[in-house]
C-alpha cells in the first residue's frame, strides 16, 4: 500500500514537471519563433505579481569577505555552480584585488591575469582590445551581470560599460571558447563583469588628480530597501523590505600625454535588486559617454583622429521557482552611437567636404534558462533571440529613404537554442552541453556547438579537469562594410568556427594555490585585416586555417600561513607560452598572426607601516608579428618611410601604495614605474611614467 502511495505521489510528480517543463519550452519556442518577448512577460509577471508579499530577510549575490572564493557561485556553466566546482580555467578578480591593485580602468585589471591580451590604443580605459589566448579582440565576449554587451560594430567598443570601478564586485574570465556560456561571439573566451549589491546603505565619493591634467571623481549611493507593512499596520525593520537600489555617477578627463590623445569619460549607472519570495527581479540603467584623441588609433597617416561615442544599456534579469525547477529569464537593450572623424573638429587639415563617419546600432535580446535539479544532477534549457542592427553613413545597405545623417543600413537575428546538464557528486563534476546557433544573415541551417567538460578532486588538495569545447562567431559590421582611405571592407566575409581541448591540474593549500594547464585549439575560416605589402589598403578577409597550442601557470603564494611577521603578503605568479601556425599566404596581419608567444606577470602585495600598504604589478609580455613601421623623415615631406617590424619584448612595473584610515582610503599610483616606451599596437606609442594620487571616503 505504501509502495503504491509513493508511486502515485512520485507519477504525480513528474507529471506536473513533465507539464512545467513543457510549458516553459513551448514558451521558449514560441519566443523564438513568434518575438521571444511574450514567452518572458509570463514568467516576470509571475515574479512581479508577488511584490507584497515581502521575504523575512532582504539577502544579496555580493561577496563575502569571510566567505572562501572557491564557495562563490561563477558563470562559468549554464547551472549554479560554484567556483570549486567548475571543469574549467575561471580567473576571479576580486574586490579587494580591484581596490589594492593600481588601475584606473577594467583594461589595467585586465592586463595583469596572464591569459589575456590587452592592447590599448587610448590610456586609462578610453579604448583597447581585450584577447584570450592568442584571439582578436572581436573573439572575446563581454558581459555585465551575465548580460552581453558585445558590440556588433566592432569589438573596439565592447568596453564602453557605464561601469565605474568602484562598482565593480569581481570580474569572472573563462579562458576558451565559450558558446554554450557566453553565446555566439564567445569564441576564445569571456569576462563577465559583476557589480555590487550591497545589503548596507552607504554613500561613497572618491576624487583623484595626477600627471597631464588628469582629474577624476566618482559618486555612489545605496539607498535601502523600502519598508512594507506586509499588509499590517507596523512597518517592517529596514532592511527587510522590498529592495535594494543604487545610484554611481564617475567623470574622468586628461589633457593627454602626446598630441591629441586628451579624453573626458562619463559612467552613470542605475541598479535596483528585489527579493520577493522565491523571487528575485534585477534592473540595471547605465549610460557611457566618450570623446577623446585618437593619435593614430587606425592609421599613422592621420594622426588627428578624433572619436566621440556614447552608449545607453537596459536591462531587467530574474529568477522565479524552487530549488527543484527555476526559471531566469532576461530582457535587454543596448543602443551606441558613434561619430568617428578621421580628421579632428577644427584641425588645420581638414577638408571642408569632409564628414565624419556616424552610426548607431541597437541589439535587443531576450532569453530564457530553465534550470531542473534532479538525482542525477542539475538540468539547464532554454534559448535566446539577439536582433542587432545598425544605420550609418558608411556601414551598410544604401536605404531607399535616408533616416536623417544615416543613409545605410544592416541588420541581422541571431537565434540559439541550448541544453547542458552538470552531473555534481562529491569530488566529481561531469557536464555536457550542446548549442544550435542559427543566424538570418549568414546561416542556411542551425550551426551545432558541442561541450563536454569533467572535473574531479583526487583529494583535499589536488583537482584534474579536461573539456572540449566549440565556438562561433559572426563578422562584426565592420568587417563587412567598412571603408576608408585605408581599409576596406568584404561583405562575403564567413562566420568564424573554432574546437578547443584544454587539460588541466589545481593545487590548494592555506599558503599556495596553483594551477596549470594546457590547451590546443583548431580555428576555422577566421577573419583578420590583412594586405599583401605595406602600400596596400587593409581589407578583412577569412583566414583558410589556424592551429594554435600553448600552457599556462599561476601561483599564489599566502606567506602569512608560514610567516604570520609578514601579515597579509601576498605573491603572485603567472606564465603563458603560446604558439600559433597558419595558412593564409604570405599576407601581413593586423590581428590574427599578431599575438604574445611568452607572457609572465608578477604581483606582490604586502604591509608596510599601520594601515599602509604597497601593491607592484609586474609583467614582461613577447609578441609575435610585425607592424607597419611608418614616418616621414621630414614634416614637409610628402612621402611616408613603411618598413615591416617586428615587436619588441618589454616589461613594465606599475605600483601603488595604500593607506586607510577608518573609513578613508588614500592612495599613489605610479604607472609605468621606470618609463618605459613601449607598444600595445604598432604606431601608437602609450604613456611614459604616470602619477595618479586620490582619496576615497565610504559611510
Amino acid at each position: 500500500m505504501k509502495q503504491r502511495q509513493f508511486n502515485e505521489r512520485r507519477a504525480f510528480r513528474f507529471k506536473r514537471f513533465a507539464r512545467k517543463a513543457y510549458a516553459a519550452f513551448n514558451s521558449m519556442h514560441k519566443a523564438v519563433n513568434i518575438g521571444v518577448v511574450s514567452g518572458l512577460v509570463l514568467t516576470f509577471a509571475h515574479t512581479t505579481s508577488t511584490s507584497a508579499q515581502v521575504s523575512e530577510q532582504f539577502t544579496t549575490d555580493s561577496f563575502d569577505d569571510d566567505k572562501p572564493l572557491d564557495e562563490v557561485v561563477v558563470t562559468s556553466s549554464k547551472a549554479d555552480l560554484t567556483l570549486n566546482q567548475t571543469a574549467k580555467i575561471v580567473t576571479v578578480i576580486t574586490r579587494a584585488d580591484i581596490a589594492q591593485q593600481p588601475a584606473l580602468s577594467v583594461q589595467d585589471l585586465l592586463k595583469n591575469v596572464v591569459g589575456l591580451d590587452v592592447r590599448q590604443r587610448g590610456s586609462n580605459g578610453v579604448l583597447a582590445g581585450i584577447s584570450v589566448r592568442g584571439g582578436t579582440f572581436e573573439q572575446t565576449a563581454i558581459l555585465l551581470n551575465g548580460v552581453n554587451i558585445s558590440n556588433p560594430q566592432t569589438g573596439h567598443y565592447n568596453l564602453d560599460i557605464p561601469v565605474n570601478l568602484s562598482d565593480i564586485e569581481r570580474i569572472e574570465i573563462i579562458q576558451g571558447p565559450t558558446s554554450l556560456i557566453y553565446g555566439a561571439g564567445a569564441f576564445s573566451g569571456g569576462v563577465n563583469i559583476v557589480t555590487k549589491k550591497d545589503a548596507d546603505t552607504g554613500v561613497y565619493a572618491k576624487l583623484e588628480g595626477g600627471s597631464y591634467g588628469l582629474f577624476g571623481a566618482e559618486a555612489r549611493v545605496s539607498l535601502p530597501p523600502a519598508p512594507s507593512t506586509r499588509g499590517g499596520a507596523t512597518p517592517l525593520p529596514c532592511g527587510k523590505g522590498l529592495g535594494l537600489h543604487s545610484l554611481s555617477i564617475g567623470y574622468s578627463r586628461s589633457d593627454g600625454y602626446i598630441a591629441n590623445s586628451d579624453y573626458e569619460q562619463t559612467n552613470a549607472l542605475w541598479q535596483s535588486h528585489l527579493n520577493i519570495e522565491n523571487s528575485k527581479l534585477d534592473f540595471q540603467l547605465g549610460y557611457n559617454a566618450k570623446n577623446y584623441g585618437a593619435n593614430t588609433f587606425y592609421s599613422p597617416k592621420y594622426p588627428n583622429q578624433y572619436d566621440n561615442t556614447s552608449a545607453i544599456f537596459a536591462a531587467l534579469s530574474g529568477e522565479t521557482g524552487g530549488t527543484t525547477l527555476k526559471w531566469k529569464p532576461q530582457l535587454y537593450w543596448n543602443r551606441h552611437y558613434d561619430t568617428y572623424h578621421l580628421y579632428r573638429p577644427g584641425s588645420p587639415s581638414r577638408p571642408e567636404t569632409f564628414k565624419p563617419n556616424d552610426h548607431r546600432t541597437d541589439v535587443f535580446g531576450a532569453n530564457l534558462n530553465t534550470q531542473y535539479t534532479w538525482a542525477a544532477g542539475i538540468t539547464n534549457f532554454g534559448g535566446e533571440l539577439r536582433s542587432e542592427q545598425i544605420f550609418s553613413n558608411n556601414l551598410g545597405i544604401v536605404l531607399a529613404h535616408p533616416n536623417g545623417v544615416y543613409t545605410k543600413s544592416a541588420n541581422r537575428t541571431n537565434v540559439s537554442y541550448f541544453v547542458e546538464h552538470n552531473y555534481v557528486h562529491e569530488n566529481l563534476t561531469v557536464n555536457a552541453g550542446l548549442v544550435a546557433n542559427y543566424n538570418t544573415a549568414f546561416d542556411d541551417e542551425f550551426q551545432f556547438l558541442p561541450t563536454i567538460g569533467a572535473g574531479y578532486w583526487l583529494n583535499t588538495h589536488w583537482k584534474v579537469f579536461a573539456n572540449w569545447s566549440n565556438a562561433v562567431r559572426m563578422p562584426t559590421f565592420t568587417d563587412l562594410y567598412y571603408t576608408s582611405p585605408t581599409h576596406e571592407g568584404n561583405s562575403d566575409v564567413q562566420p568564424e568556427k573554432s574546437e578547443s581541448f584544454e587539460l588541466g591540474v589545481n593545487y590548494r593549500s592555506s599558503f599556495i594555490k596553483a594551477s596549470a594547464n594546457g590547451f590546443y585549439m583548431k580555428g576555422k575560416h577566421l577573419i583578420d585585416w590583412v594586405k599583401a605589402t605595406p602600400a596596400d589598403k587593409w581589407h578583412s578577409a577569412n583566414l583558410t586555417n589556424l592551429d594554435k597550442y600553448g600552457f599556462e601557470t599561476n601561483f599564489s603564494f599566502y606567506f602569512k600561513e608560514l610567516i604570520p611577521q609578514l601579515g597579509a603578503t601576498r605573491l603572485d605568479l603567472g606564465y603563458m607560452y603560446l604558439d600559433q601556425s597558419k595558412q593564409s599566404g604570405e599576407l601581413i596581419s593586423n590581428y590574427v598572426l599578431d599575438y604574445l608567444h611568452h607572457k609572465f606577470t608578477a604581483g606582490l602585495s604586502h604591509p608596510v607601516y599601520k594601515g599602509l600598504t604597497a601593491d607592484w604589478q609586474f609583467r614582461w609580455q613577447d609578441r609575435e608579428g610585425t607592424y607597419t613601421k611608418t614616418w616621414k623623415n621630414d614634416p614637409s615631406d610628402a612621402n611616408w618611410q613603411e618598413v615591416e617590424t617586428a615587436y619588441p619584448a618589454f616589461g613594465l612595473l606599475d605600483v601603488k601604495l595604500n593607506y586607510t584610515l577608518r573609513n578613508m582610503h588614500i592612495y599613489l599610483t605610479i604607472n609605468n614605474l621606470f618609463d618605459k616606451k613601449y607598444y600595445d599596437l604598432g604606431n601608437i606609442p602609450q604613456p611614459g611614467t604616470w602619477v595618479i594620487g586620490g582619496i576615497s571616503l565610504a559611510l
